[in-house]
Order: structure tokens, then C-alpha cells, then sequence
């Protein structure tokens, strides 16, 4: 079985991401959505909200498409986690060339530290490539509507104008 983890933050899951792990559904056979738990990043949203948003969002936005999607939270080095979960591979995704330069670093990086685990890069689609959780929840804070950039379950708990 050909497994793959996702790792990031997710504050919050995007459309942007969900194109992510259809795309990679198409390449393993399992895709775990890792949700990083940092202490370095004070996250918008609590863990246990994170991770309820991104089920919820599975469910919804995939269907039967995201059975082969599991979602945990981790703390620590990615590669730990690909090795405890026997995942191969670390998908992550690049919305444009600014993203590349940091994510080279971080696949060498993890590539000296377990070198059974391969790296792989999925561009998203160009629909999404402006989509960014940061920018998100910036456009949310001044009262923009994020429609279209993230799953029903985010708009749920966010503010959208004319919308209670």
C-alpha cells in the first residue's frame, strides 16, 4: 500500500489544500492529513477545531473520494511520523516559484533524515495558486468574503459579510 503524509498547519484548510489531497489520492493509495501541532505558531483556531474542520470538510467537499484520507494530529519532525505511520512519501503542496525555494530546503532537510522517505511536489491548481490559510484569515479579520477559497465547514465558523 503506497502511503503518503501532508503535513502543515491547516489554519484553516483551503480549497486550495482539499485540490492537494484529491491530487495526491490520485498517486497513494492512503493519504494522511498531518496537522501540525507547533509551539513556535500561535494557530487562529484550537487543534480540536482544526482537526474537526478538516473531517467535516473531507466528508463534505469529497465524499467517497476522501475514504482513503485520514487525518491526525503530530507534533515533533515530519519523517518521525512518515516512519511510525509507514508512510513513503511527504506530499506537500506549491501554489508558485516563492514556495519552491523554502520547500527544497525542507525536502533536503528531511531527505538526510530518513532517506526511505521521498519528498513529492504537487502543484495546485491555478484556480488556488493565490490561496494562502494566512491570507484567509487576514481577508476574514477585515470582514472579506472567503466563498470560494475554503470548504463550507470553515465558513461555518467565520464571519462572511451579510451572513449573521
Amino acid at each position: 500500500m503506497r502511503h503518503a503524509i501532508y503535513p502543515g498547519t491547516f489554519d484553516p484548510i483551503t480549497l486550495g489544500h482539499l485540490d492537494v489531497v484529491v491530487r495526491a489520492l490520485g498517486l497513494f493509495d492512503r493519504v494522511t492529513v498531518a496537522v501540525l501541532v507547533n509551539p513556535r505558531k500561535q494557530p487562529s483556531m484550537d487543534l480540536a477545531t482544526r482537526l474537526g474542520i478538516i473531517r467535516e470538510s473531507l466528508d463534505e467537499e469529497l465524499g467517497d473520494a476522501g475514504r482513503g484520507v485520514a487525518v491526525e494530529s503530530f507534533e515533533g519532525l515530519t519523517v518521525d511520523l512518515a516512519r511510525r505511520l509507514g508512510a513513503g512519501a511527504i506530499v506537500r503542496g506549491l501554489r508558485a516559484v516563492s514556495d519552491f525555494e523554502s520547500e527544497i530546503q525542507m525536502a533536503q532537510l528531511n531527505r538526510r533524515l530518513a532517506p526511505e522517505v521521498e519528498t513529492v511536489f504537487l502543484m495546485t491548481s491555478a484556480e488556488h495558486a493565490a490561496l494562502s490559510s494566512t491570507m484567509v484569515r487576514e481577508i476574514a479579520s477585515f470582514g472579506g468574503d472567503v466563498r470560494g477559497m475554503v470548504p463550507a465547514a470553515v465558513l461555518r465558523r467565520l464571519t462572511v459579510p451579510g451572513e449573521g
